[in-house]
């Protein structure tokens, strides 16, 4: 880990249940928590905030979103009050320049961020601030976004991006235990492999992920991958890179988490 730099995660979060369950990848994620160095904040990219044009969340109390359906009033009526910084979002919004970033007061933490940091730092008493992803704008765009946010992580600031690398809902098998579908294992054997690459960003496996063959498979649609390009936007020359925990569940989503730094 670099002395200089605090860590970026991508941290594939699944079902919202994980909230409320112990289990393998919660219990990464508390480890994660307990032993990397503490931020002095936290920067969110999640799936579950997308847009037209880039936003972030600039209100000094984010209201926890409950952004899901069908599942148990105990899930609901679990909050996490962590703080906001609007002087971490006008940093960011100076720091993305000459990107028009619109400092929002409307949206606050939804479960693909407040569902994970409340596993790493369940206290919530570190500031979290979140960007949307803008989604008319191309896979490159985004690892161009966390090239350029990486200086945040010189300052203290963790980059935590949240989604899932294989995410299809259509074909989830709700019978468990249940065996990954091949294309699914495929589609996550092939982002492992491809994690250390060195080259252009161009020409990164992941920035190109649709070209594999089982892409529309794994992502019918790309917003629960793009995360993860973010961290790897972020992630200085020769960085060291790991995989704190990975599983497939339900068949069709994947759990691989990954650690830059």
């Amino acid at each position: 880990m670099s002395l200089s730099r605090t860590p970026a995660l991508f941290l594939g979060h699944g079902s919202p249940m994980n909230v409320l369950q112990e289990n393998r990848y919660t219990a990464a994620w508390r480890r994660l928590g307990e032993t990397l160095p503490r931020p002095r904040a936290i920067l969110v990219v999640s799936a579950h905030w997308v847009t037209e044009g880039t936003a972030v969340t600039a209100m000094a109390q984010p209201r926890t979103l409950h952004d899901f359906g069908g599942f148990p009033q105990a899930l609901f009526a679990t909050g996490y009050p962590a703080p906001g910084s609007p002087a971490l979002a006008q940093q960011i919004i100076d720091l993305l320049a000459p990107l028009p970033v619109a400092a929002d007061t409307a949206w606050g933490l939804d479960h693909g961020s407040w569902g994970v940091l409340i596993k790493m730092y369940p206290e919530a008493d570190i500031p979290v601030v979140q960007l949307s992803m803008d989604v008319t704008q191309p896979a490159l765009c985004h690892f161009q976004l966390g090239q350029r946010l990486a200086a945040l992580r010189e300052q203290g600031v963790m980059l935590v991006a949240s989604g899932n690398v294989v995410h299809n809902l259509r074909r989830v098998v709700w019978q468990e235990p249940a065996a990954p579908w091949p294309w699914a294992r495929a589609f996550e054997a092939f982002v492992s492999a491809s994690l250390d690459w060195q080259g252009e960003a161009a020409a990164h496996p992941l920035v190109n992920f649709m070209q594999h063959p089982d892409a529309a498979l794994a992502n019918p649609s790309a917003e629960h991958f793009l995360p993860l390009l973010y961290v790897l936007g972020s992630r200085g020359r020769d960085e060291a890179i790991s995989v704190p925990v990975a599983g497939i569940e339900m068949a069709s989503i994947s759990m691989l988490s990954v650690q830059v730094g």
